[in-house]
């Protein structure tokens, strides 16, 4: 096939390709290269709240700190939800022995991931691993993805209202048990219920994810409906917290008592015991914290999330250039499983947990390896190492398709 004249170099291979869809140069794919960029700046916010400055602090190092909190997993937990609509069939899902196979590609993918979340777990570093959490999204949500747009986007509102209550009356209930849940890995409470991303709140990301991907995404219209949902829902999520923490009485300095008394900058880079601080108290369920578990929180962030989407997506395919220039970020988010591992691996590797507030030069260095080390692979590799392997533990379930199976996370 002959370049397009604004793809990326032949010996970069498209992450769209490695979808099982059109390359990079193709009419319109911009829009999955799109979501390699999102992938890429959700790597870099977990990054940034595992291993960067504290947030909060004075000048826009703070600010992009404070900014990546909470909102750069729900981008990761959202764009779960676009692998599963890949894999299944993005705007048509999948029928008869095809669906069964894609189906069954999802399955071992999700056990995969639950093995090496575990792994990663087990480890004993100070970040919580998203990956076993990941994976039983995947299955969880995996009974709907036959579902078009709409009543997917009900499920996951649906989902956002009452998974957050249902964890305030069960997690006192099942927080004391230490059923399957072995030291700090990952066992079915913690997955479900005590973990840093529980599924009864983190589900609704996904779920909103699929509804997201069943879109016509090349159409302008549905991109600007898209983008103003997104502006929409961050508004109601984070205005609506702001108003109600002010309007009960109690309520803000509840929620104020509760973030200092944990002692931390950060509830997403802390052992899963302390994470949901603030949904542990009933003024919690009115904030739209990161982490807060609480149904404002996760309406505001599923709005960012699908805004940076919509960005990343129009920006693709209007400004050519800008693909280009943003082509390393876009390298690291087609090989998001494996930029993931490498920080957590080196986390454990360098021990940074004995720095309380690690300088910014130890981002930065996080940062500028994975993107070096991404960008070089994929000038001579189709898939990262995990990916790689990851297609080739699936690969049984697709064979009789031959090449017509999305790859990669």
């Amino acid at each position: 096939m002959t370049p397009h004249a604004d793809s990326p170099p032949t010996d970069a291979p498209s992450p769209a390709r490695e979808r099982g869809e059109p390359s990079a140069g193709a009419p319109g794919t911009g829009r999955l290269v799109g979501l390699d960029l999102a992938r890429g700046l959700a790597v870099f916010g977990m990054y940034a709240v595992h291993v960067g400055p504290a947030p909060g602090q004075d000048g826009v190092i703070g600010f992009l700190m404070e900014l990546a909190q909470g909102r750069s997993s729900a981008l990761f937990a959202v764009l779960a939800g676009f692998a599963v609509a890949l894999i299944t069939g993005r705007r048509t899902p999948k029928t008869g022995e095809a669906g069964r196979q894609a189906v069954t590609k999802v399955v071992i993918r999700a056990v995969i991931l639950l093995a090496l979340g575990t792994a990663l777990t087990l480890t004993g570093t100070p970040v919580v691993p998203i990956l076993a959490f990941y994976g039983l999204f995947f299955l969880l949500v995996l009974p709907l993805y036959r579902l078009g747009a709409k009543p997917l986007a009900l499920i996951a509102a649906g989902c956002a209202l009452i998974g957050p209550q249902l964890l305030y009356a069960l997690k006192p209930v099942v927080g004391g048990r230490v059923f399957l849940s072995y030291g700090q890995a990952d066992g079915p409470v913690s997955l479900f219920f005590t973990g840093g991303y529980p599924a009864l709140t983190w589900v609704p990301f996904v779920i909103a994810g699929m509804a997201v991907a069943r879109c016509d995404l090349a159409a302008t219209a549905v991109r600007i409906r898209l983008a103003l949902t997104g502006v929409a829902l961050a508004v109601t999520g984070y205005g609506g917290s702001w108003l109600t923490l002010r309007l009960v009485p109690g309520a803000a300095e509840a929620v104020r008592k509760a973030e200092q008394g944990s002692g931390m900058s950060s509830v997403s880079s802390v052992s899963p015991d302390s994470t949901g601080i603030f949904g542990d108290t009933p003024a919690g369920m009115l904030a739209a914290a990161p982490h807060s578990e609480a149904t404002l929180s996760i309406v505001a962030a599923t709005g960012v999330a699908i805004l940076v989407i919509t960005v990343c997506l129009a920006a693709m395919d209007s400004f050519p250039r800008l693909r280009r220039l943003a082509w390393p970020v876009i390298a690291v988010g087609s090989m998001s499983l494996t930029a993931y591992v490498y920080h957590i691996v080196a986390i454990w590797l360098l021990n940074t947990e004995e720095a309380t507030v690690p300088p910014l030069y130890v981002l930065l260095g996080f940062i500028a390896s994975v993107t070096v080390l991404a960008t070089v692979w994929s000038r001579f590799f189709q898939r990262g190492p995990l990916e790689w392997l990851m297609g080739r533990a699936t690969a049984p379930a697709s064979r009789s398709r031959g090449r017509g199976s999305p790859k990669g996370l």
